[in-house]
């Protein structure tokens, strides 16, 4: 072990429970006495996964999930392109694995872990390869999902996502659950029609045309199947965090190899879950292990095009979800794919290799640079251009909350399958779990859509009787009627003012950071 190794890896031993990300590479050379872990403790201060396309982003993610399953930490990870199924496979040692294991100082041995696999809405994992399976289907309803995520989904501007908030609301005050897509649709439809128009415009800075441009998306997206993804039963978070037989985590991929030409669609959702787990959780503080590590791949696509409201919420959720036990890890290629304010609440970067083909390439990379603390051991963009498959510049957050130095690294194989599954073995995960049959046939109950088309059917009411013409005017009536003088506090109650603000009052506690409903 050299001095400079010896050094980088110092800053890396820690007293409790760590996870290994690999030993330390200086002047070309890999030292496998000098590792670099990242404690258990320091998972919930979030981290960002970076690279380049085929840099090995990854196999990170999938040395990481493996080991927090070992130490019985349950994690959600999306699965864009199905390789991280692998993780129910033992892993092969192939002349490749056994040479990067010497490396790197790794007892490497083929392990296969506890899995469960979802869809969004059901339908076979692994596409064409699932063995046509059903996966656990990851549904949320119209109410819960919330105004702010759902425009998010439809690409609406801040002024037809603030006209879409005010008709959640408006459904709110009217008892009119929103479960589904075509439920959404029928409120949108009814405060257009001729019956609708005076509740619309009620509702105050929601016009028909803007009405319209709603509802021309919701069909949208109702067209492209993106129906079954709404509904009940919702699926509760608390089945992400669950622990095996044995004690390990068990690490839930949501499958989405069929929705690559959705990516917003499905990034959003994941949004939700970290959402609904912000509101469902208690507050914890720090703990020695996190509950929950999530893993929010394809990242940059949250934020493409987001409303200001958006990137508020996700800011804030980020921020106050560690108190929680939750980590959460961003994966994306380069870390201007985040707002600053996001960025800022990461401790924990795994770097791997840039490219600097264009000059926005040089641009991005030399702000890559500036966001790792100062080092005297390695020329950094040289270093971010120059690393291998395999290979990253990390810094943590110690044990203490104070970076560790940087360092690049050779990291270890996963000992699952870096590839994925068999669908034969998918088959086998999903019929194993007892989700399965909790989650699997969708419930259409009575909500918005039914109410309002009863609404349109109903018959109209009979004719109110004539006066008779003998009745006296009764003493302190009027035109006959009876009636006593109101209280000052019946007056109160029964004024507009009160009602608009115990509404108003009523929705803001209903609703979470974005929008979504809170569970009763």
């Amino acid at each position: 072990m050299s001095e400079v190794t010896a050094r980088i890896s110092a800053g890396y031993a820690f007293a409790g429970p760590a996870l290994r990300l690999g030993a330390v590479v200086h002047d070309g050379a890999c030292d496998p006495a000098a590792q670099v872990r990242i404690p258990l403790s320091m998972l919930n201060r979030h981290g960002l996964i970076t690279g380049a396309t085929g840099t090995g982003k990854t196999k990170t993610l999938q040395l990481l999930a493996e080991q927090l399953s070992e130490q019985g930490v349950a994690v959600f990870a999306a699965d864009v392109k199905g390789d991280l199924s692998g993780l129910a496979t033992p892993g092969e040692l192939t002349e490749k694995v056994a040479a990067r294991s010497a490396e790197v100082g790794d007892a490497w041995a083929p392990t296969a872990y506890p899995t469960a696999f979802f869809t969004l809405g059901g339908g076979p994992v692994g596409g064409s390869v699932g063995g046509g399976v059903d996966g656990i289907p990851l549904r949320a309803t119209m109410t819960s999902f919330g105004p702010v995520l759902l425009a998010k989904v439809l690409g609406l501007n801040e002024t037809q996502e603030s006209s879409l908030g005010l008709m959640f609301h408006w459904a709110d005050r009217a008892g009119l659950p929103l479960l589904d897509l075509k439920d959404l649709r029928a409120v949108i439809t009814w405060l257009t029609s001729e019956a609708g128009k005076p509740e619309l415009r009620g509702l105050g800075g929601v016009s028909t045309a803007t009405a319209g441009v709603i509802l021309r998306e919701l069909v949208g997206l109702e067209n492209d199947g993106a129906d079954v993804f709404f509904g009940e039963p919702e699926f509760d978070t608390a089945d992400l965090m669950r622990t095996a037989a044995d004690g390990r985590g068990i690490i839930s991929c949501l499958e989405l190899e069929g929705l690559q030409d959705r990516p917003t669609l499905f990034s959003t959702f994941l949004m939700w879950v970290l959402a609904d787990l912000f509101d469902a959780l208690p507050e914890i503080g720090d703990a020695d292990k996190p509950k929950l590590v999530v893993f929010l791949d394809e990242a940059h696509l949250l934020f493409r095009d987001a409303s200001d409201a958006f990137l508020e919420a996700v800011t804030q959720t980020v921020r106050m979800i560690r108190s929680k036990g939750v980590g959460v890890f961003f994966v994306t290629q380069n870390p201007g794919d985040l707002p600053d304010a996001v960025l800022a609440q990461l401790g924990n970067r795994i770097q791997h290799g840039l490219r600097a083909f264009t000059p926005d390439d040089a641009d991005a990379l030399r702000k890559t640079v500036r966001t790792y603390p100062s080092t005297a051991d390695y020329d950094l963009e040289e270093a971010l251009t120059g690393l291998g498959i395999g290979e990253a510049v990390v810094t943590v957050m110690s044990e203490r909350g104070a970076p560790t130095p940087v360092a690049w690294i050779r990291l270890p194989a996963p000992r699952s399958r870096m590839a994925p599954s068999e669908g034969a073995v998918r088959q086998q995960v999903v019929a194993a779990s007892g989700l399965h049959a909790r989650y699997a046939d969708a419930v259409d109950r009575d909500s918005a859509y039914e109410r309002l088309a009863a609404r349109v059917n109903a018959p109209p009411p009979p004719p109110a009787p004539a006066p008779r013409k003998d009745s006296a005017p009764t003493r302190g009536t009027r035109r006959g009627t009876a009636q006593e003088d109101p209280s000052v506090v019946t007056q109160i109650l029964d004024s507009g003012a009160f009602k608009s603000l115990m509404r108003s009052a009523g929705s803001a506690l209903g609703r979470t950071l974005f929008g979504t409903r809170r569970r009763r």
